[in-house]
């Protein structure tokens, strides 16, 4: 009988992960002189020794839960025999200095300068509401301009709806938040134009969303409220007109060579496995480094996914002040989310438990690793607009379109997002990149996936080459070259702005 196909990475670790399907009985050997005692999927976890009850647990070097009970060697190691009580370490903040690129000669992305000196990646127009009750108005607006010749040079005219807006009070953190996600799409370079539609007498009223959020109604964003227009059918007539305006302003715009300092890219993770620590997370930071040197922005957010990793980020912050607002938003979530039934530690989904990730440390592990090795600059709330160059760190929600919202509204002009089980998302009006962790998931969802990082163990690519690879795409995707969820239509209903107080 062969050997199991084992992937050991350090030799503190007592558990390996199954490259392939492994058979009860298959010998472990050379990594252990033991046989696998159950199927381990595809993935999963192998003790590679006997693991006694209470013991810490490593993988990647690192602890990634406690032994709730003894565990033999050749057991299959998952959720029935392994547990995250909370934190293994105390938070230890520190200080680190950025170092200053080192790149003499910045490489170049074809994108649109916009007026206020920000570049963008696309040249769409949006229709953006203030309230659910005008999603309807917009999306006629919106429709109007489907098909390829409807919009001339543009790369097409969006409607982003909610389901918010009203029975929500001034002050309270849902509209903050609400305010600053539209606010910050109608700022995003990659709308050209936006028009903003209200109903009337919704609780976030234009006037009151433009004074909090400082957005000033100029050619470039305009507004429309449907009662005061005279309903839905003059609304939507009026509206055509207005967007027929921004279009053919749009369309004046042209690519031009800007440095790729000016991207911003968000950095997301969902549907994760196991391979997700091993290859496109880390693959994905390693382009993030390349980026930063040379004086670009990665956004890592996701709360919820670097809980119990923290450290990883917190021993290379650029001053206290970040590393203390840092543990604040991790306080706040664990107060949060201590009403769940198991707290933070239930956050890896059904598909992650079948990718092969167990507790919320072991994501959290592999979900770090997507900001890469850099200073961790700047922390910032929830769509935010983000000033600072380097990598950051956005507070979110670990639900994807909800924590890709906040990055967009943040000014992300481009989305990375590495998936091991498959998520199909798009976010308009930002590409959104789709990095698989095995080449099974490529070639299974070829349509969806945009690069393989699984190559990185069928065929010894190298972490940092496999970076060099995500980084050129991300050039070539800011310059116009179309993503798989792109080219899909993905995009519309991934616009999740977050709530978290109830409606009245």
């Amino acid at each position: 009988m062969a050997n199991a196909p084992l992937l050991r990475l350090s030799p503190t670790d007592q558990v390996a992960v199954a490259l392939s399907a492994i058979a009860s009985g298959t010998p472990l050997a050379p990594v252990s002189t033991a046989a696998a005692m159950n199927d381990i999927p595809a993935g999963h976890k192998v003790a590679l020794s006997a693991i006694s009850e209470g013991a810490e647990v490593f993988r990647l070097g690192q602890p990634i839960g406690l032994a709730a009970r003894a565990i033999a060697a050749g057991e299959h190691v998952h959720i029935h025999n392994l547990s995250y009580p909370g934190s293994l370490a105390d938070p230890k903040i520190t200080v680190t200095r950025r170092a200053s690129p080192t790149q003499k000669e910045i490489p170049t992305f074809l994108g649109f300068r916009r007026a206020d000196g920000r570049v963008g990646t696309r040249n769409y127009v949006g229709v953006l509401t203030t309230v659910n009750c005008s999603a309807r108005v917009a999306k006629l607006i919106a429709g109007h301009f489907n098909g390829p010749q409807a919009h001339g040079k543009v790369d097409g005219v969006v409607a982003l709806t909610h389901s918010s807006g009203c029975s929500v009070s001034d002050g309270s953190p849902s509209m903050d938040m609400l305010r600053r996600t539209i606010a910050g799409y109608a700022r995003n370079p990659n709308f050209a134009g936006v028009l903003i539609v209200g109903l009337g007498c919704e609780d976030n009223q234009i006037d009151l969303l433009c004074a909090q959020e400082g957005l000033a109604l100029d050619g470039r964003v305009r507004s429309l409220g449907i009662q005061d227009t005279g309903g839905t059918t003059r609304t939507v007539q009026a509206g055509i007109a207005i967007v027929e305006q921004l279009v053919a302003e749009a369309s004046l715009a042209r690519r031009e060579a800007v440095p790729v300092s000016e991207l911003i890219v968000g950095l997301q993770c969902g549907g994760s496995d196991s391979f997700s620590g091993l290859t496109a997370n880390p693959a994905l930071g390693a382009a993030v480094d390349i980026l930063v040197g040379y004086g670009g922005t990665a956004i890592l957010s996701e709360t919820t996914e670097i809980y119990g990793a923290e450290n990883l980020l917190l021993q290379r912050v650029a001053n206290d002040d970040v590393g203390r607002r840092l543990i604040g938003l991790l306080d706040w979530w664990k107060d949060y989310t201590a009403k769940e039934p198991k707290g933070f530690d239930n956050n890896p989904s059904p598909g992650n438990k079948a990718g092969g990730l167990t507790t919320i440390l072991e994501k959290s592990l592999g979900a770090v690793a997507k900001g890469g090795s850099t200073t961790l600059m700047e922390v910032y709330h929830y769509a935010e607009r983000v000033a600072e160059k380097g990598l950051v760190f956005m507070d979110s929600p670990g639900y994807d379109p909800v924590s890709a919202t906040g990055q967009v509204a943040g000014g992300a002009n481009l989305i990375c997002f590495t998936t091991g089980r498959g998520s199909c998302f798009g976010c308009r009006p930002s590409p959104s990149l789709k990095l698989a962790t095995n080449s099974a998931l490529f070639a299974h969802m070829e349509d969806d996936m945009d690069i393989n990082c699984g190559v990185i163990l069928d065929q010894g690519i190298s972490i940092e080459e496999m970076g060099r690879e995500i980084f050129a795409r991300m050039v070539r995707t800011a310059s116009g070259e179309p993503t798989k969820s792109e080219i899909l239509g993905y995009g519309d209903d991934e616009f999740a702005p977050w709530h978290i107080n109830a409606w009245l």
